[in-house]
């Protein structure tokens, strides 16, 4: 059993005054002394926080004590570290970047895949007629993913709605979306209904319960996290490494952020590498004069900075009168 607990959640619920309600709940998280990375935006909340079991059994129940969230779903991992080092807790435009706004448009409330359960998408996800999609950025899916899972050419998941003609093809199909932990799958799958791909179903939690709940079978290499564990282990049935170092083509499943910090780039290195090249991309970034020092794990801590609800207020009221 691990020292500590890692949550990872979400919950599509309108929050008024989100601005505010972000200060608010970085200093009521700061009380539990969690540790973590919360997105809150008008839509909702997207989190990933860590501290001890009893810390975080106090947060889910703060949580769930808001009529708003009330039917958020945590995803609960035993850890021997902390999976962060500081607490950040910050207003968005959106819990996931997609560009898509507007509630009349994409409304994960309203509509959405037909949510299935770990056991359901492992029975459905080899038939004839289905299509499984995978919805991640490159980096996400070039250290894991399904067994034969359709993957996108994409930097960032704001990109996903312009990748919609090439799914074309698709449709006539059953399409089963999956993510990290499934909310991107709530707009993506509503922006494929909107497009008129009539049968869209989502793997409900993602990559991760179905870990938990179907042993994550079929499911090669690891899972990309947003914390400083970076990859986790998924399958315990059938495993298999499916990453291979950028830089040498030896089969890895370590995955790091180059060490020039304005580069940045995630991308898997093999441990021989790592060292040979400071945790850099190339050598080209080693010669960076802010190159960050490389402990071998290729997590670096972004400085928070504080949040300042009323620039935030002013720069939506711009936004809402132009």
């Amino acid at each position: 059993m691990g020292k500590y607990n890692t949550l990872l959640y979400y919950c599509y619920s309108p929050i008024e005054d989100a601005a505010q309600f972000a200060v608010d709940h970085l200093n009521f998280c700061k009380s539990l002394d969690l540790v973590g990375r919360i997105i809150v935006a008008d839509e909702g909340l997207n989190g990933t926080v860590s501290g001890s079991p009893e810390s975080c059994q106090a947060y889910m129940e703060a949580v769930h004590a808001d009529p708003r969230f009330a039917k958020t779903e945590f995803k609960i991992d035993e850890v021997e570290e902390l999976s962060f080092i500081k607490m950040h807790c910050r207003y968005k435009p959106e819990i996931v970047h997609s560009g898509l706004r507007n509630p009349k448009d994409i409304d994960p409330n309203r509509q959405t895949g037909v949510h299935l359960e770990p056991q359901d998408f492992m029975q459905m996800k080899d038939q004839d007629d289905v299509v499984v999609l995978d919805v991640r950025s490159n980096y996400e899916h070039s250290v894991g993913r399904f067994k034969n899972a359709v993957t996108l050419d994409i930097e960032n998941f704001r990109e996903f709605p312009e990748k919609i003609k090439e799914l074309e093809q698709y449709k006539g199909k059953k399409i089963l979306t999956y993510c990290t932990g499934g909310i991107k799958c709530e707009k993506a799958s509503a922006l494929l209904l909107k497009e008129g791909f009539e049968d869209v179903y989502q793997l409900h939690g993602g990559i991760i319960k179905y870990g938990k709940e179907a042993g994550g079978k079929d499911f090669d290499g690891q899972c990309y996290v947003f914390d400083n564990r970076v990859t986790v282990d998924v399958n315990s049935v059938n495993p298999s490494v499916v990453s291979t170092c950028r830089n040498c083509g030896t089969i890895t499943a370590k995955m790091i952020n180059c060490a020039n910090p304005d580069c940045n780039e995630h991308f898997t290195q093999c441990d021989a590498c790592g060292e040979q090249l400071e945790g850099c991309c190339s050598p080209v970034c080693m010669t960076h004069p802010r190159k960050r020092e490389y402990d071998g794990t290729g997590y670096y801590v972004k400085v928070p900075q504080p949040v300042n609800a009323d620039k935030i207020s002013k720069r939506k009221h711009k936004q809402f009168v132009k």
